[in-house]
């Protein structure tokens, strides 16, 4: 988050790419992504990742082959020790420059209402156990399209996030300070759903200086999430209420996933139809998760079953399972998840750095459960198996902000994925 810190400049990828971004021409030919040998070694040294921050072509939402029309660089990623061993491990790249992409974006076509954007900070990559098993990824927030631009939704509601005037157009300190942004997309959102989100995003908006945090705030305590297994969701009715200005009672704070999560709820609750059912005792119909929360860790690594789930801690385990590399090197990378880099570290905001050092120690557990779930013996199988039962009975189901990243990791036809990963946005 960037009220813990603000993310330093880093070089220009377009530069490294070799690309004139400013100087293209107006609307060209539709684009497809594409992969370039020689702008691929040069932006893997300007990313500098490891490779269980990239993802599986898996899990990569269908496009379309029409192509779209930008001026923008769109590339398909590989990583580097992905090529070596003819793994599909990558990213799907949108390099943009920062002055007006709001709006190209939006025209683009690539990015869509009901999105998530996901903060993706590289440079926690290698900086110990913590940044790790986030995938570096720091903070969610909401996307819809309106007036020709790609907005934002964020919790904080303040202007720290939706910029000036609550403009909400990324414009605000922010996303100026951001220089990568993974974007997730719900599946199969209808029109009707996608028009719902953007009238909620916009009463949000709208209401922002009115409702924040008089009325909903922002709760930095992400182990603490407002949904319980088999209970009504009375924290987004809340929240509906909230945005149709029916002033309910008591304040309601939610962490940025968790606001995400809870608009997304309410996409088939139409705002200028369905204010009467927010009004009665129960939580309205139209209220539906929009993916189930996870548990601390899960059983897609070890179970083919469609109904296999995965966990928050399971994001750059599940990437190494899947990768085509003898059992000595997985068993290698694994470990290296876990490795503590002060030098790595220092490049985390003060905020997340405290945490990042307060949980090294605790993820010795964790390490003994990623050895064990890969390729471990027998006896680390059952340690493994002992340790996730003992996770879940500990932390909660939850939405952090990887874990909308982390569903679009299972498999395609499993009944738990509901999301897609679409790009990453590379701003300059």
């Amino acid at each position: 988050m960037s009220k813990l810190g603000k993310l330093s400049a880093t070089a220009s990828i377009a530069a490294a790419l070799g690309v004139a971004i400013l100087a293209a021409p107006a609307w060209s030919a539709p684009k497809q992504f594409t992969f370039s040998e020689k702008a691929n070694d040069r932006l893997a040294k300007k990313l500098n990742i490891p490779i269980f921050f990239t993802l599986p072509k898996s899990t990569w939402a269908p496009l379309g082959e029409a192509g779209f029309n930008t001026t923008d660089v769109l590339l398909d990623f590989k990583h580097p020790d992905a090529i070596k061993t003819n793994s599909d491990a990558g990213l799907r790249l949108v390099v943009t420059p920062r002055a007006g992409m709001a709006a190209r974006l939006a025209k683009s076509g690539i990015f869509q209402t009901g999105d998530l954007l996901l903060t993706f900070r590289a440079e926690w990559g290698g900086a110990g156990a913590y940044p790790n098993v986030q995938m570096g990824i720091s903070h969610t927030g909401l996307a819809y399209v309106k007036d020709g631009k790609l907005r934002n939704l964020d919790n904080p509601l303040n202007e720290e996030y939706l910029g000036r005037g609550m403009s909400a157009d990324l414009t605000s300190e922010h996303y100026r300070t951001l220089n990568l942004i993974h974007v997730v997309r719900p599946r199969g959102l209808t029109d009707a759903e996608r028009a719902n989100i953007a009238a909620w995003a916009s009463r949000f908006n709208s209401s922002a200086k009115r409702v924040y945090p008089s009325q909903v705030k922002f709760n930095d305590d992400y182990n603490a999430p407002k949904f319980k297994p088999g209970k009504p969701l009375e924290f987004v009715k809340h929240l509906g209420q909230i945005g149709l200005g029916q002033n309910p009672s008591g304040v309601l704070d939610l962490y940025c996933s968790e606001f995400a999560w809870s608009l997304l709820a309410l996409r088939d609750c139409d705002p200028a139809k369905t204010a009467d059912e927010f009004k009665g005792s129960r939580v309205p119909s139209c209220v539906k998760p929009p993916m189930k929360p996870l548990d601390a860790a899960g059983n897609s690594v070890t179970s083919e079953g469609r109904s296999a789930a995965i966990g928050l801690a399971d994001g750059p385990l599940t990437v190494i399972d899947g990768l085509k590399i003898p059992s000595d090197d997985r068993k290698a990378l694994l470990q290296s998840v876990f490795v503590e880099n002060p030098a790595g570290l220092a490049k985390m905001s003060e905020g997340h750095r405290k945490v990042a050092e307060a949980m090294q120690p605790k993820f010795e557990t964790l390490k003994d459960y990623y050895l064990g779930v890969s390729g471990g013996t027998v006896v680390q199988r059952l340690r493994a198996k002992l340790i996730r039962s003992a996770f879940n009975r500990a932390v909660p189901e939850n939405y952090s902000p990887t874990s909308y990243l982390l569903n679009s990791l299972l498999p395609a036809d499993n009944v738990n994925r509901t999301m897609d990963y679409v790009a990453t946005i590379v701003i300059e």
